[in-house]
């Protein structure tokens, strides 16, 4: 450290450049499993130019760069393995500019996505990405892992918002990586290469996001079925129908005990038949719209056994659902469901896959849950192993991911939807890419990354 701490505190100020025991174990983990890696060193940059000369110092040295957003990852993107720095992007927190006129906004990488929303409402616009960690999640980190959200299915992941990104290469050369346009063919797309490179390529600084007109109003329906499978084919069915919700998730009995008790929130009645419930929102201009997408959505159910719908037309009655929706991770992972999986699958293959995930944990003697985002195939799975906890460098848990992880493979689907690889998921990567594909995907980190200081030990696998 004294080799180093010299040119970091004349950069940064000593108030910047951190390593006091207290800090240093604040920042050594995220919310991934029961993790700890102590960087040597925490660096905090306030702008573009900054990140630059650390990253031209840290390659000359050698010195591994983690950079880090909020730390709500659950992959361990954010955790130094390798020690050396980690790379804070809390100072980078500035909206620089709202452009009404061509429906973008451009931000630095550590502003809040729920503080980029709330900038936005003054203008009626919105930005389509809400991650359920959306009121802490750093917008550089949902793009390092392509984050989705609740309202993916109808307004896509992260890479359908971004448009172009300021980046810092691990060289320290700074560049723009596309064009502030709505179409772009020229050249290779870079872009879209840095988004879900999970800071291993180089580090986000800047992004210009489109943002879009924001609905007049919506409507939640909360509808209870008696079979977990049946709540799956449903969401197949309300597509083939023709219907588009911003919103549709499943959310499986045991979820939504958990969460309801936590909240003390007596509010829904669990009736003792019910097994899962589809959460699904229309947005519209008026509520004159909506009526008939709700009602063709109940003809729908109809055919499933299902108990007495819950309609939810005022913000009262749609914050508690969708905030009973979005605390699911963090009660069931408290409750002892540690073991979180982001699969996702074609949407008619869900049915199958909920089938498979309990027959897994039943094998294993283990308790499962199932939540997520249905409309697009996209179901986080958790897993209560009687006595493992933890998935890193756990055999038993391995091979119980390995399992999963091929029949996934089966059903034409992937071992990540938002949440990433990080250090957790990498050993897989040979189940969903072929031989050739990953050692393109090594060429391109050895190409940019010569020296291999950045996020070393993530996303691409040894």
């Amino acid at each position: 450290m004294p080799d180093y701490i010299d040119f970091f505190q004349k950069l940064l100020g000593t108030e910047h450049c951190i390593y006091d025991e207290e800090s240093l174990e604040y920042y050594s983990y995220d919310h991934t499993e029961n993790l700890r890696f102590k960087p040597l060193l925490v660096v905090k940059p306030k702008n573009t130019d900054q990140i630059s000369q650390i990253v031209k110092f840290c390659n000359e040295k050698n010195l591994p760069i983690t950079t880090r957003s909020a730390g709500t990852g659950l992959m361990g993107g954010a955790l130094a393995i390798h020690g050396g720095i980690i790379l804070s992007m809390e100072r980078l927190n500035k909206i620089i500019n709202i452009d009404i006129q061509n429906f973008q906004v451009t931000v630095e990488a550590g502003v809040i996505n729920y503080h980029l929303q709330q900038a936005l409402e003054p203008y009626g616009l919105f930005y389509g990405p809400d991650p359920s960690s959306w009121g802490s999640s750093y917008i550089g980190g949902n793009i390092a892992t392509n984050a989705g959200g609740l309202r993916a299915v109808k307004y896509g992941v992260t890479s359908a918002a971004v448009l172009n990104l300021e980046v810092v290469l691990p060289n320290g050369e700074i560049i723009w990586t596309g064009a502030n346009t709505l179409k772009n063919s020229t050249g290779y797309n870079l872009t879209q290469l840095f988004i879900g490179s999970e800071g291993t390529l180089g580090i986000v600084t800047k992004a210009v996001l489109k943002v879009l007109t924001k609905p007049k109003t919506d409507i939640t329906l909360l509808i209870p079925f008696h079979n977990l499978e049946d709540s799956a084919r449903a969401v197949t069915e309300i597509f083939n129908n023709g219907l588009s919700p911003c919103s549709l998730e499943l959310m499986e009995r045991n979820a939504l005990e958990q969460v309801l008790l936590h909240l003390k929130d007596n509010s829904i009645l669990l009736q003792e038949n019910v097994q899962a419930h589809l959460l699904i929102c229309y947005d519209g201009e008026s509520q004159d719209e909506l009526l008939p997408l709700v009602e063709k959505t109940i003809s729908v159910v109809d055919k499933y056994p299902t108990e007495e719908i819950y309609y939810a037309d005022n913000d009262t009655d749609k914050n508690r659902l969708w905030e009973i929706r979005r605390k699911a991770a963090e009660i069931v992972k408290a409750n002892g469901y540690t073991i979180e999986e982001d699969t996702v699958v074609p949407r008619a293959k869900l049915p199958q896959l909920i089938k498979f995930a309990h027959q897994l944990a039943e094998k294993n003697n283990a308790k499962v849950v199932c939540y997520g985002h249905a409309g697009d195939g996209n179901l986080h799975i958790r897993f209560n192993h009687p006595v493992y906890k933890n998935s890193y460098q756990n055999p038993v848990i391995h091979a119980m991911l390995n399992e999963l992880f091929k029949y996934i493979h089966t059903l034409g689907g992937t071992i990540s939807g938002e949440h990433g690889i990080g250090m957790l998921q990498k050993s897989f990567l040979t189940i969903v890419f072929s031989e050739a594909n990953l050692q393109i995907q090594k060429n391109i980190k050895k190409a940019l990354d010569p020296n291999n200081i950045m996020n070393p030990g993530k996303l691409i696998p040894d």
